[in-house]
């Protein structure tokens, strides 16, 4: 039987036999063949980036951008997580800080001025760590105890004395030392730990146990490179702030030059410890609401909303629950998609209570005076704490201080030579701009000054109101040092080397309304100054006229007045009414400190004048007035019976029967002569025929 076959050229166009050659792989073609590559071989390059990779490429976003300022991280740091144990543990802190010089290689130990390689050693008295703890805290990124809870703290992240060690392995390639005892009976633990940048995790290269002499603590010791200089942002100038804003706090700072510093403790508690909180509703994102309903454990929402946020109520998580149309019995996991949304949306418009504040601890008015007139010289010091305010749902407290002048005996200081310049640092003299110290959680902030919200604000305050010259946009001129601390459970930093504040308007409100007070217990202070100096000049004016008034009281009297006797106590006259020193009602005085000004120090050359810190007790005079021989009456100075308050006297009564002009007045208030009683009693009778008109 034949078969039937089709052509051969029909045949080849619809099932082709052979497939036409392609051209080998190698030879591609197109424009852009050489760099091209497919989606398959993308797809292989794609892997994981541990943070410690990311933080090893991007050090600069935690504060190692430069070897001066890289040496100025690891120390505080170091300091932070020290004052932190402490004080959780209920310790007075005290810290020692030692810097070295690190030769590099066989040659000899350099000078500090060059020399690139340092050993920071941080000892404290806290209550040490456990054993299994100390590689992760030390040696793995993003792993703490704080950064889950809502309590105030000086560290957040759980980054800042791993990513120190992580600094110092990449630039010495030295292990972090560890040593700590949690006490006097159990061992010291000795570690050398580095991490593993691929994994995030720590490498252990030793591990053992080692006498050491203190009875309780923690000694972590660093290589690092870095520069050592004097002066504005340096590790000077971060232990000083340091002292100043923790009064309670004993440093001990051995430099590299090998003199050692001591920052005595001013302040003998502790601050309040802080408790940890519930977020508040108004702090949450609607995507963070729905991940705590699906995490939930409550088994009815109401019981939910009741459990997981601070202020909430179980009736009010009732009601708004009704309110969004919701039964408060329902499983917090079923409540997803719209359901979800409207929920939030009536939590966000409920009208709920400030979250509480017991999870601050602020530095306090009587500790920020102590920690200012312990370590900056001038005339006059004042703080202001702020009530709790919240942001995002977050609760804060502003606190500011001020210290204005220079030391009474501060024109007979010696003149220093001239000293090369620290970055950031400026010539003092008579138009120096005041200096900004700004803190967080008691933590100084010494660098992006400009970028921050504190510094904003004291840009926006207008002090030529309170009597300092200010140019426009610029800081106060004058001797002069503003600080600023926020206290919160979460400040909102720019970045996580942990340098600025975000400016939201409720933090620039709160610093506002701070400098502000400031400014006005200031402005009171210069203005009594400048009255002082107006009272003395009048001083001199009677002076003048004394001895012209003894030789006509003399004259009246035939030469029978002891002369000497008579000017001394007109002497004290003028010294009691031009003093510069005004009764209760011209200065307004209220509450505690000088003259009407709470929670302030001013500082004379006759002594100090507040609460703050505690200094013996100046009384204050009033003017009696007594009668001297041949018919002269004058005042004269004795102790108040009243501390603090000045009185004015009252003349004498005259006695039944004797003449009304024998005695002749003491000066009249604003008067420098004294004036026969017939001129005064003239006066009187037109002043009253005048008012009768």
């Amino acid at each position: 039987m034949a078969t039937h076959k089709p052509p051969v050229s029909a045949a080849k166009s619809v099932f082709p036999s052979k497939i036409p050659p392609q051209p080998p792989a190698s030879k591609k073609t197109g424009p852009r063949a050489d760099s091209a590559v497919t989606a398959v071989e993308m797809g292989a390059r794609q892997r994981e980036i541990s943070v410690s990779e990311f933080f090893t490429k991007n050090r600069h976003l935690l504060g190692f951008d430069n070897p001066r300022k890289a040496l100025l991280t690891c120390v505080k740091e170091a300091v932070d997580n020290a004052l932190d144990a402490c004080e959780e543990a209920g310790i007075l802190p005290e810290v020692t800080v030692q810097l070295e010089v690190v030769a590099t290689g066989p040659s000899a130990v350099p000078p500090v001025s060059q020399a690139t390689r340092f050993r920071i050693t941080v000892t404290d008295n806290g209550p040490g760590i456990v054993r299994q703890q100390i590689p992760r805290i030390f040696a793995k990124l993003l792993y703490g105890s704080k950064f889950h809870r809502l309590r105030m703290s000086r560290g957040q992240q759980g980054i800042g004395i791993s990513a120190a060690g992580m600094y110092g392995q990449l630039t010495t390639g030295k292990p972090v030392k560890i040593i700590s005892r949690t006490g006097p009976k159990a061992a010291a633990h000795y570690f050398e730990v580095q991490i593993d940048t691929k994994k995030n995790e720590p490498l252990v290269h030793e591990n053992k146990q080692i006498q050491w002499e203190q009875p309780r603590g923690t000694q972590v010791a660093i290589e690092v490179e870095g520069r050592y200089q004097k002066g504005r942002a340096s590790v000077d100038e971060y232990l000083e702030q340091t002292s100043i804003a923790n009064p309670h706090v004993r440093l001990i700072y051995r430099t590299p030059e090998g003199d050692t510093k001591e920052y005595p403790r001013a302040y003998h508690e502790l601050p309040p410890s802080p408790k940890e909180i519930k977020p508040h509703p108004y702090g949450i994102e609607f995507g963070m609401l729905l991940k705590m309903l699906h995490e939930a454990k409550s088994q009815t929402l109401s019981s939910f909303l009741s459990s997981e946020f601070c202020r909430v109520t179980p009736a009010l998580a009732d009601e708004m629950c009704i309110a969004a149309k919701v039964s408060p019995k329902a499983k917090p996991r079923d409540i997803r998609g719209a359901i979800a949304e409207t929920l939030y949306q009536t939590i966000q418009a409920t009208k709920i209570m400030a979250p509480p504040t017991n999870c601050l601890s602020p530095i306090g008015e009587k500790a920020i005076l102590s920690g200012l007139y312990k370590q900056i010289k001038g005339e006059f010091y004042t703080a202001v704490s702020r009530p709790p305010s919240v942001y995002r749902g977050n609760p804060f407290i502003i606190e500011a201080g001020l210290a204005f002048g220079k030391a009474p005996d501060g024109a007979t200081k010696p003149e220093k030579p001239a000293m090369p310049l620290a970055e950031g640092e400026q010539e003092e003299g008579d138009s120096e701009l005041a200096r900004v110290i700004r803190y967080a959680n008691r933590v100084p902030l010494l660098y992006q000054q400009s970028a921050c919200a504190t510094f904003k604000a004291v840009l926006a305050t207008t002090w030529r109101n309170y009597g300092i010259a200010q140019s426009r946009g610029a800081l106060p001129a004058g001797p002069m040092v503003i600080f600023v601390h926020i206290a919160s459970v979460w400040v909102p930093f720019t970045s996580e080397s942990k340098e600025a504040i975000a400016e939201y308007d409720e933090i620039h409100k709160e610093i506002t309304l701070a400098l502000r007070e400031c400014g006005r217990r200031l402005g009171l202070f210069l203005r009594r100054r400048e009255r002082a100096a107006s009272e003395f000049r009048r001083r001199n004016i009677f002076e003048l006229y004394i001895e012209e008034v003894v030789e006509a009281c003399n004259r009246l009297k035939g030469g029978k007045l002891p002369t000497e006797k008579l000017k001394a106590q007109l002497h004290k006259i003028a010294s009691s009414r031009t003093g510069g020193i005004k009764t209760d009602e011209t200065l307004g005085k209220t509450g505690a400190g000088p003259e009407g000004l709470p929670h302030s120090i001013i500082v004379t050359a006759d002594g100090i004048e507040g609460d703050a810190p505690p200094t013996p007790h100046v009384s204050r005079t009033i003017v009696p007035v007594t009668e001297v021989p041949d018919g002269i009456r004058i005042e004269e100075n004795r102790p108040s019976s009243k501390p603090g308050r000045r009185q004015t006297a009252k003349p004498a009564p005259a006695k039944r029967g004797a003449r009304r002009d024998a005695a002749v007045p003491s000066f009249a208030k604003m008067g420098s002569v004294a004036q026969p009683a017939g001129a005064v009693r003239t006066r009187r009778k037109a002043q009253l025929t005048r008012k009768k008109r």
